[in-house]
């Protein structure tokens, strides 16, 4: 066997993906999937074992790219307009989580290094690949070229503290409200936590069944749909210099308040397994350019900075929690979204449903509460706030 071959690339690294898997199946979540697979990868290159280019060479990194987008659209359709009009406390918890952590970092890692490694590793640490991209740039332009392993190592393995923490706190609130609803009924529950009244929806879905003579909403004709939406939105990421992915979850809201997305859409298209893969992939594939060398000598700096950075995250979350009145283990769950963002905060809110709910109907339920705030708290802070924190921080050098 070689692993030259797309298929033989592929099977070990999803060997890699079925194990984090079973871990976290057995840990009931307390250990993510995606943790045990991105630390299993970094071994497996740093010993040789696999070949740094094994995502590319699987195909499966191609696949992630095209199907983000839609992907993301999907998780609009996820996500009520009313609900989302809603989640300001969310989005006023992420931020405030990474405002913290900003104002933590700068001051401390500049005592203990230099203000140039304190901004090189500001931005990713609350942030993904779009503030990793702004930062590097403008290392390289200011002639701090050889710091830009820094932002880079804190964006590939920042997630790797933040994952585990993050999954305690949700599992520990997932919970409490799997206790909430023992002392309730399901609707009551739903009503309560999402809002979302399931019998009028049902009534309502059968009514449009009713009333429709043709079902277009074929798997084929569903995908089309979401390929649409993640089309439009890098045009208009294009005109605006927005992040198309804001913009695909904007359609993905806004299309399905308009009937043009079913609810859920990706699911009925029996899609989303392989899409959600992808974007694991995609996730994994940044790993691969973190050598041993880079991360022993730079190890100290970059140490500092993700635990500075997640302690400034946990205690603006719970501060801003408590001030607007949500359960800590909630707030601080979402505000550490800014360590690992999309898809790791929707595979994690599965992952924890999967695991605490009972059964299906609890994980279903459970799914409709978490992801929402995770998702725009994730949103809030990778593809918006980091790159804002991280194009000002960068003109300072």
């Amino acid at each position: 066997m070689t692993i030259n071959e797309p298929v033989f690339a592929a099977l070990l690294l999803l060997a890699l993906i079925t194990i984090g898997e079973i871990v976290s199946i057995v840990t009931r979540a307390r250990v993510p999937m995606l943790l045990i697979a991105l630390m299993g990868f970094l071994i497996l290159v740093w010993t040789g074992i696999f070949p740094a280019n094994i995502v590319e060479t699987s195909m499966f990194s191609g696949i992630g790219d095209l199907l983000t987008g839609p992907l993301v659209v999907h998780l609009g359709t996820l996500i009520p307009l009313a609900l989302m009009a809603k989640q300001y406390k969310a989005v006023l918890i992420s931020l405030g989580g990474a405002l913290v952590a900003v104002l933590l970092v700068l001051p401390i890692i500049t005592m203990l290094f230099d203000y140039e490694t304190a901004v090189a590793g500001t931005g990713p640490i609350v942030g993904g690949i779009v503030s990793f991209i702004v930062t590097s740039t403008q290392l390289k332009e200011a002639g701090f070229e050889h710091l830009v392993a820094i932002p880079a190592l804190v964006l590939a393995i920042h997630k790797l503290f933040g994952l585990p923490v993050a999954s305690v706190l949700l599992r520990k609130y997932a919970l409490i409200l799997r206790d909430r609803m023992d002392q309730t009924n399901s609707k009551a529950f739903i009503a309560t936590a999402v809002e979302i009244p399931l019998q009028h929806n049902s009534e309502v879905n059968v009514q449009q069944k009713q009333k429709k003579k043709y079902q277009f909403n074929t798997a084929n004709i569903l995908l089309f749909k979401l390929f649409v939406g993640a089309s439009v939105a890098t045009v208009i990421g294009d005109l605006t210099e927005l992040s198309p992915t804001i913009w695909c979850i904007v359609i993905g809201v806004i299309g399905t308040k308009l009937k043009f997305y079913d609810e859920n859409i990706l699911d009925k298209a029996k899609a989303s397994s392989i899409a959600v893969l992808g974007t694991i992939f995609i996730v994994i594939a940044s790993m691969s350019k973190v050598s041993l060398i880079q991360f022993i000598h730079f190890i100290p700096q970059v140490l500092t900075i993700i635990i500075i950075g997640q302690i400034g995250i946990l205690v603006g979350g719970f501060i801003f929690s408590k001030l607007l009145k949500w359960h800590p283990y909630k707030g601080m769950s979402l505000a550490l979204t800014a360590m690992f963002g999309f898809p790791a905060d929707y595979i994690l809110c599965q992952e924890v449903s999967r695991s605490v709910g009972r059964t299906e109907e609890e994980q279903e339920l459970l799914l409709k509460e978490l992801s929402p705030p995770m998702l725009i708290g994730g949103f809030t802070t990778v593809t918006v706030a980091s790159v804002v924190i991280a194009g000002i921080l960068v003109k300072t050098l």
